[in-house]
């Protein structure tokens, strides 16, 4: 998928171009709409290219994992008789341009099964492969954030990890940390020793960094195994797999397939067509067509479940990833779902685990810089936990230091994480998890992150001026921050009919959520856009001035200064909250 103005871009062409040729071919589309492979071909062969679709490119990110055998699950007598062995589940991690992509990628381009299927042509997080009649799952998504995202919800979706070093470079922070990560989690390690073709590459000097963190490659409690390998010149690739294949079968990994389904969310995304789609792990049991799920505070009745392929499965064993349609809402990567026997079953479940996240936020509402100095008076409180993020490290590095000389030895900031880029769901783990806020400079905040933040009660404030951000942390500290003002949606209506009374304009509408009040700030849309923002001039209930109209019922609404109503219009209403 390309937007159309992406298409212009590659073909060095005008959008105008493009837009033309999709409508003399019946396909309506804007600038920034989004077109399939087969309809971008259409119309770049109409204009005279040779076209080639390009791979799916796995995301270069970093991660982590560990070195003793893996756990095993315990289980009943009675259910170590249904025991089957599974494939194991490995994720590939390490260093950015390490060669995690072209490794992946290698181990894809060489697999008989994705050979006979023509190759993968839809990248759902997850696949599987044959080597020597066994089958391998892997898991080319997770970063070490995501990676410790799962465990945080307690979801062990990993047997195996491997980390890629590459053997000219050595062992980097990044990958120290995916090690961290790694033990933490108590999975098994084997260091995929990469770009051995190179002539600077020096194996021997990767060992010994490795035996310096801890991961002895000869004897040591941490012992791992070290592959070494070229992922571009195809070296190696067999050693590694069957590396992968001796740990499993130590390890003796084994699930029962025939109970109730529960696995972990590898990936999710709202599809245009389908709606909240999530790609599942099966760890246990086998899921169907048809099974009713529950994944966190979501719920759902599989309609219809894809394989990395695209094509229709209708059921999922052990270890087997598939992509499922059918959820009442997109579930957060890392989150674990279960199967259960009923959808009013999945319902309740997920019901109660929301009251008990609102009865919980209740209980031990987060910090934030407003009332910062407050909960210092009361001792509650002794540093400020700062998440910075922000788009450059040269912004970066003076935004730090400067953070760090404010306030003084009774309350001052303490960085507890720095970093380029947008603010992630780990930014706002941690920051839940050290009571922190994150401080967000001339970056975005991903879709769940900016979703976990509102649950956690966690405050992200963002900045594009240095000063500016240093002098609110400042007045945090010192006791002077002004409060900050949000906008909250109390209330939404729809025109049914315009009346003329007195030169004014009243809109007679239809209350479709929450509640109309006097004194709210109104936001009129037309056909999604906003065209005007005013006070409301006239509230009524037929004859009557009224306070406030609530959901369902109808009501005169007049603006101040604003007589363009029309029919088919819709009214927000909103108020001035304090954020606390």
């Amino acid at each position: 998928m390309l937007t159309v103005r992406e298409l212009a871009t590659t073909l060095k062409l005008t959008p105008i171009d493009i837009i033309k040729k999709l409508m003399a071919n019946g396909v309506m589309a804007n600038i920034t709409q989004s077109i399939d492979f087969d309809t971008a071909a259409l119309i770049a062969e109409e204009l005279g290219f040779l076209v080639q679709e390009e791979k799916p490119q796995v995301v270069e990110e970093i991660v982590s994992t560990l070195s003793s055998m893996p756990k095993k699950q315990e289980y009943t007598p009675e259910e170590l008789a249904k025991l089957q062995p599974r494939p194991p589940v490995v994720t590939v991690m390490g260093h950015v341009d390490h060669g995690k992509t072209s490794l992946l990628d290698a181990i894809r381009n060489t697999n008989v099964v994705g050979g006979e299927f023509g190759g993968i042509t839809q990248h759902i997080g997850a696949y599987q492969i044959v080597h020597h009649s066994k089958k391998i799952t892997f898991l080319d998504t997770p970063g070490h954030e995501a990676f410790t995202a799962m465990r945080a919800r307690g979801a062990k979706a990993t047997d195996i990890a491997i980390i890629v070093v590459a053997a000219d470079d050595g062992v980097m922070p990044t990958t120290r940390e995916a090690i961290e990560h790694a033990r933490a989690a108590q999975v098994p390690i084997i260091v995929a020793l990469n770009k051995i073709d190179r002539p600077t590459s020096n194996p021997e000097r990767v060992k010994q960094q490795l035996s310096e963190i801890g991961l002895e490659v000869y004897g040591g409690k941490d012992e791992v195994t070290v592959v070494p390998l070229s992922a571009k010149q195809k070296i190696g690739l067999e050693d590694l797999l069957e590396n992968i294949l001796l740990v499993a079968e130590l390890a003796d990994l084994k699930a029962n397939p025939d109970k109730l389904a529960h696995g972990v969310v590898i990936e999710s995304r709202l599809d245009k067509q389908q709606g909240p789609t999530a790609t599942l792990l099966v760890q246990e049991g086998t899921l169907r067509v048809g099974a009713f799920v529950v994944i966190g505070e979501t719920s759902g009745k599989i309609r219809a479940m894809f394989n990395e392929r695209g094509e229709t499965v209708q059921d999922a064993s052990p270890a087997t990833p598939v992509v499922v349609t059918g959820l009442s809402d997109v579930p957060p990567a890392g989150e674990t779902f279960e199967q259960v026997a009923t959808e009013q079953q999945a319902r309740n479940r997920a019901y109660q685990r929301i009251q008990a996240r609102r009865a919980k936020e209740t209980k031990t509402p987060a910090i934030s810089l407003n009332d910062l100095y407050a909960k210092f008076k009361e001792g509650a409180v002794k540093e400020l936990n700062l998440l910075v993020k922000a788009d450059v490290a040269g912004s970066l590095e003076p935004i730090v230091s400067s953070l760090e000389k404010l306030g003084d030895g009774s309350l001052h900031a303490k960085i507890v994480r720095q970093g380029i880029g947008t603010v992630t769901q780990a930014d706002v783990m941690l920051a839940a998890a050290s009571q922190g806020i994150i401080i967000a400079f001339n970056v975005g905040i991903e879709g769940p992150a900016e979703t976990l933040a509102e649950q956690e009660k966690v405050d992200i404030r963002k900045y594009n001026i240095i000063y500016k951000l240093i002098e609110d942390i400042d007045k945090a500290l010192k006791g002077m921050l002004e409060p900050e003002y949000k906008d909250v949606l109390t209330g939404r209506a729809q025109v049914l009919k315009i009346f003329n009374v007195k030169k004014n304009v009243i809109a007679g509408s239809r209350v479709i959520k929450g509640t109309v009040a006097r004194g709210s700030t109104a936001h009129v849309l037309r056909n999604t856009k906003e065209i005007f923002t005013g006070a409301i001039g006239s509230l009524k209930r037929f004859t009557d001035d009224v306070k406030e109209v609530a959901e369902g019922y109808e009501c005169g609404i007049g603006l101040e200064g604003f007589n363009d109503l029309q029919e088919g219009d819709i009214i927000e209403f909103y108020k001035k909250e304090r954020v606390s």
